[in-house]
């Protein structure tokens, strides 16, 4: 399930209702990310996403198929919040759900790391007199 949305998200309930679909889930790994107040040495205010959302929706549906074509999951949820996001607001929900917990780690692993280096999404950190908008993540091997 992917969804992107302006709105503020509860993680219990988001993934009590992917659980509630499936009596064989063994394992759920979640990664949660949060607007953070410092950054590049800078304070930060808030932050502005901005999103294609059709174009999104697409590529975050096919990572998501290749995880579940790569691992044994049962189900994936991915939550991303855009527009204006306030320091320590959520702004990410990547879950994974699966029997065994190896596959549910590694798949979860797997999305974030595109999300945060290859999807559609455009960063804006808001600073006390100034703004920036940032590159997406280069990942380290």
């Amino acid at each position: 399930m992917i969804k992107i949305t302006k709105k503020n998200f509860k993680i219990d309930k988001e993934i009590d209702f992917v659980r509630s679909k499936h009596s064989n889930i063994g394992a759920v790994s979640t990664f949660i990310g949060y607007v953070r107040n410092l950054n590049n040495k800078k304070k930060v205010k808030s932050i502005e996403l901005e999103v294609y959302e059709k174009m999104a929706i697409k590529t975050l549906d096919k990572i998501c198929n290749k995880a579940k074509n790569k691992w044994n999951l049962i189900d994936t949820l991915i939550i991303h919040r855009y527009g204006k996001i306030y320091v320590d607001e959520k702004i990410v929900l990547v879950a994974t759900f699966s029997k065994h917990r190896k596959d549910s780690f590694q798949a979860c692993k797997f999305i974030m790391d595109y999300l945060k280096k290859d999807a559609p999404f455009w960063k804006k950190e808001n600073y006390k007199n100034s703004s920036s908008w940032l590159k997406n993540s280069k990942l380290k091997n």
